[in-house]
C-alpha cells in the first residue's frame, strides 16, 4: 500500500509539472528538471528621460483611495492541496557521478527537500530553482524513484567549466571598434578566473562593466543576446556600443514644431554645415553624451540659436542611431538711426546695421556711417569666425574705417595742446583740441594652435596687415601740421602732431599676436591665468617714412581666497602686469598713454603721461556684496619709465604715480558695470567708469 501510494504522488508530481520564468523545465515519466536559458540581464543603456515627480502625497492617497472595501479572499496554497510523499533519501550527483564536496554543500544549503520528510511537486521545482540561482549549474534536474522505504529524490547537475576568459566583442559587423580598453575585460573579471563559472558573479561583472560605459558617458551601450560560454571556459559578450550613423539637423519654429501651418517642414536660414562642423560627435563614432552635451553648447554659442536639442533616430541597423540635433533660429539682424548735434561734429545722423548670420554661414557683417556737417566717418567690418573647409578653426576679419578722435596725448589737466590757424595765431575759433582722423583697412588672421578644433586651445595666434593714413586736423576738418599752448593770445611752444611734415603719414603696419587663456572664466575670473604677447612692425613707405617697432605685454594673475566669507559667492585676488615699448620712429599719436579707468584709477584720462614705453602693474581684491552687487579694493601703478613725449612735458605731466580706492561691479547685460573710487599720490581723486573688469 505504501509503495502504491508513492508511485500515485509521483506519477501527480511528474503531471503537474509547469515551467517557470526564465528557466524550462524538462518532465518525462522519470524526471523533472529545469535548464536556465536566460539568466544573464543584457547591459541596457539609454539616454535618461526625466520621469515626471508627483506631488508630495499624491501617492499615499492614491493608495488609500485603491485600498478595497471588503477582505481579500484567499487562496489556497498549493501545497496543502498537492499529494506529499515521503521522501527516503537525498542524492546530489553530477552525470558522471562525482561532485566536488564544495558543490554538494552549496546544494544542500538552498534545498528543503530533506529525508524522513515529505514533499511536493512545488517544493521540487522551488528546489531546482534554487539550485539554478546558485548560479554555479549549467543544467539541473530532479529524479524522484520509488524505494521500499520511500522515494530516493536524486538532484542530478551539470557544473559549469572553469571560467579561463572573458571576451568583449563590440559592435559586431560595423567594423567599429570597441571604446573601452583592450584590458577592460581583464581588470573587471580576471577575478573570477580559474574558478567554475558562477553566473551570479558574471551578472556583477557586467553591471561594472555597465557603469564603467555609462560613466564614461556611453549610454547607449547595450549586450547583444545571452553571454555565449564555450566549453573550454571562454565567455563572450556581443556588446552594441550605439555607433551614430548619421547627424541631421531639424530646423524648428520658436514653439518647437517641425512643420508649418501647412504642414511643410520648417526651413531655417543657417546652413547646414554651420551646425554639424561644431559637432565633435561623427557618423562612425560611438555615441557618447558627454561629448553631446558640449557639441550643443558649441552651437548653441554661435547666438543663432533660440533653443538647441538633440533627440536619437532608429538607424537603418538595430545597433547605430541618427543623431538629430533640433534648432529654433532667432533673428540675427538689426538697424538702428539717430541724429544729433555736437561741438566737434555739428549737426550729424547716424545709421547702423548689424547682420550675425549673412547668407546663412555665420558671417558677421557691421556697419555705422555718421554724416555730419564738417564730414564723413564710417565702420565696415567683416568676420567669417570660421573658414569654411579649414580643419583648424581660423577666422578672419577685414574692415575700412574712418574715425575721428580727440587724443589724449595732447590733453593735460589744466591745458591742452591746440591747433592754431597758421596764417592768423590769434584767430581762437581756429584754437581747439587736435582731431587725429584715421583713414584705412586692414585683414587680421586669428587661429587656435590646437589639432583639435574642439578643445580650448591654450594659445591662440593673429596676424595681419593694416594700412591707415593718419592726420592732425581742427574741429571743421582743417589739415594742421602743429599744435601749440597758448599764453592767452599768444603761443609759448609748438609740436608737430604727425611725423610728416605735410600733416599726413602713412602707417603700413604687420601685426603678430599671441594669448594664452587659462582663466575659469574671460568675463569675471576668478582662477587661473591670462598672458598676451603683441608686434606691430611698420613698414617705411608713403608719406612720413615711418620704421617704427612696437612691442607689448600683458600678464594677468587670479587667485581664490575666503577672507569675509559671508557670502557663498567666490572671492579673487587679482593680479596684473603689462609693458610696452616703441623702437625706432614715434609718430605723436602712437604715444602709450597712462592715467584712467583701464590705467591708473584717480586719474583723469591720459593725465598722467604719455611715453615711449611704459609699465603698469595692479593689484585687486575682489568680493561679493549681494545680488548683483560686488565690491573691489584696488591699488595701481604705472610709469612711462623717462621716456616722456613732448607733448606730455609741455602739460606737466609727470610720468609716474600710483592711485588706490574701492569701487562697485553691478552685473548687467552689456556685463559688468564698474565704478571705481581712486585716490591718486597727489590727493587727488576721481570716479571712473567702465564696462568689464579692469583685467
Amino acid at each position: 500500500m505504501i509503495k502504491t501510494s508513492l508511485k500515485r504522488g509521483l506519477m501527480a508530481m511528474v503531471a503537474m509539472t509547469v515551467p517557470i520564468v526564465g528557466s524550462s523545465v524538462k518532465a518525462n515519466a522519470q524526471a523533472v528538471g529545469v535548464v536556465p536559458n536566460a539568466i544573464i540581464t543584457a547591459i541596457t543603456a539609454q539616454v535618461p528621460q526625466p520621469k515626471p515627480t508627483q506631488p508630495s502625497g499624491t501617492e499615499s492617497n492614491q493608495e488609500n483611495q485603491n485600498l478595497p472595501t471588503t477582505p481579500p479572499t484567499s487562496s489556497p496554497n498549493p501545497e496543502t492541496t498537492e499529494a506529499r510523499v515521503l521522501v527516503s533519501e537525498v542524492v546530489v550527483k553530477t552525470e558522471t557521478g562525482k561532485i566536488t564536496p564544495e558543490l554538494e554543500a552549496e546544494i544542500y544549503k538552498v534545498i528543503r527537500t530533506q529525508a524522513g520528510q515529505t514533499t511536493t511537486r512545488s517544493q521540487l521545482q522551488e528546489d531546482i530553482n534554487a539550485i539554478v540561482r546558485i548560479g554555479l549549474f549549467s543544467n539541473v534536474q530532479a529524479l524522484p524513484e520509488d524505494t521500499p522505504v520511500g522515494v530516493r529524490v536524486s538532484f542530478i547537475v551539470t557544473p559549469n567549466p572553469i571560467l579561463t576568459k572573458v571576451e568583449l566583442e563590440a559592435n559586431p559587423g560595423t567594423g567599429v571598434a570597441s571604446v573601452l580598453p583592450a584590458e577592460t575585460a581583464q581588470e573587471i573579471f580576471s577575478s573570477q578566473y580559474g574558478k567554475i563559472l558562477n553566473l551570479r558573479e558574471l551578472q556583477e561583472g557586467i553591471k561594472q562593466l555597465t557603469k564603467r560605459y555609462q560613466d564614461q558617458g556611453y549610454v547607449l551601450a547595450n549586450l547583444i543576446g545571452v553571454p555565449k560560454i564555450s566549453e573550454n571556459g571562454v565567455v563572450t559578450l556581443q556588446i552594441a556600443e550605439g555607433v551614430v550613423e548619421n547627424v541631421k539637423v531639424k530646423f524648428r519654429d520658436k514653439e518647437g514644431q517641425e512643420v508649418n501651418e501647412k504642414g511643410e517642414p520648417i526651413r531655417g536660414r543657417t546652413k547646414d554645415y554651420i551646425i554639424t562642423r561644431e559637432v565633435e560627435l561623427k557618423p562612425g563614432q560611438v555615441f557618447n553624451r558627454n561629448i553631446v552635451q558640449r557639441d550643443l553648447q558649441r552651437v548653441f554659442g554661435l547666438a543663432l540659436f533660440e533653443d538647441v536639442n538633440v533627440s536619437l533616430d532608429p538607424g537603418t541597423d538595430p545597433s547605430k542611431v541618427t543623431v538629430v540635433i533640433n534648432v529654433a533660429e532667432r533673428s540675427s539682424g538689426s538697424i538702428a538711426a539717430g541724429a544729433g548735434i555736437s561741438s566737434a561734429s555739428g549737426l550729424f545722423g547716424t545709421i547702423s546695421y548689424q547682420q550675425q548670420n549673412l547668407g546663412g554661414r555665420n558671417q558677421k557683417l557691421g556697419t555705422e556711417v555718421q554724416l555730419g556737417e564738417r564730414e564723413l566717418l564710417f565702420d565696415l567690418r567683416f568676420t567669417d569666425p570660421w573658414i569654411a573647409g579649414d580643419p583648424y578653426r581660423t577666422s578672419y576679419t577685414t574692415n575700412i574705417f574712418r574715425r575721428r578722435s580727440i587724443s589724449l596725448i595732447f590733453e593735460g589737466k589744466d591745458k591742452n595742446i591746440e591747433t592754431f590757424d597758421p596764417n592768423n595765431t590769434t584767430n581762437t575759433d581756429a584754437q581747439v583740441s587736435p582731431r587725429i582722423t584715421r583713414l584705412g583697412g586692414g585683414i587680421t588672421f586669428t587661429r587656435p594652435l590646437s589639432d583639435n578644433p574642439y578643445k580650448n586651445a591654450a594659445w591662440v595666434a593673429s596676424a595681419g596687415l593694416q594700412y591707415q593714413r593718419v592726420s592732425g586736423r581742427d574741429a571743421d576738418g582743417n589739415l594742421r601740421t602743429e599744435g601749440a599752448l597758448f599764453d592767452g593770445s599768444n603761443i609759448s611752444a609748438k609740436i608737430p602732431l604727425t611725423v610728416s611734415p605735410s600733416g599726413e603719414d602713412d602707417l603700413f603696419l604687420l601685426k603678430l599676436g599671441a594669448q594664452r587663456d587659462l582663466r575659469n572664466n574671460p568675463t569675471q575670473p576668478t582662477k587661473g591665468s591670462y598672458l598676451s604677447f603683441g608686434l606691430d612692425q611698420s613698414v617705411p613707405v608713403g608719406s612720413g617714412s615711418i620704421f617704427m617697432t612696437r612691442l607689448r605685454g600683458n600678464y594677468s594673475q587670479y587667485l581664490p581666497i575666503k577672507l569675509i566669507g559671508f557670502s557663498k559667492k567666490p572671492e579673487t585676488l587679482a593680479f596684473n602686469a603689462q609693458g610696452g615699448t616703441i623702437l625706432g620712429d614715434l609718430p605723436p599719436y602712437e604715444a602709450f598713454t597712462l592715467g584712467g579707468s583701464n590705467s591708473v584709477r584717480g586719474y583723469g584720462e591720459g593725465r598722467l603721461g604719455s611715453g615711449s614705453s611704459y609699465i603698469q602693474a595692479a593689484a585687486e581684491y575682489r568680493f561679493p556684496v549681494f545680488s548683483v552687487v560686488s565690491g573691489a579694493v584696488f591699488f595701481d601703478y604705472g610709469s612711462d619709465l623717462g621716456t616722456s613725449t613732448k607733448a606730455a612735458q609741455l602739460l606737466n605731466k609727470s610720468g609716474n604715480g600710483y592711485g588706490y580706492g574701492l569701487g562697485l561691479r553691478i552685473q548687467s547685460p552689456l556685463g559688468p558695470i564698474r565704478i571705481d573710487y581712486g585716490i591718486t599720490d597727489n590727493n587727488e581723486s576721481r570716479i571712473n567708469f567702465g564696462i568689464g573688469e579692469r583685467f
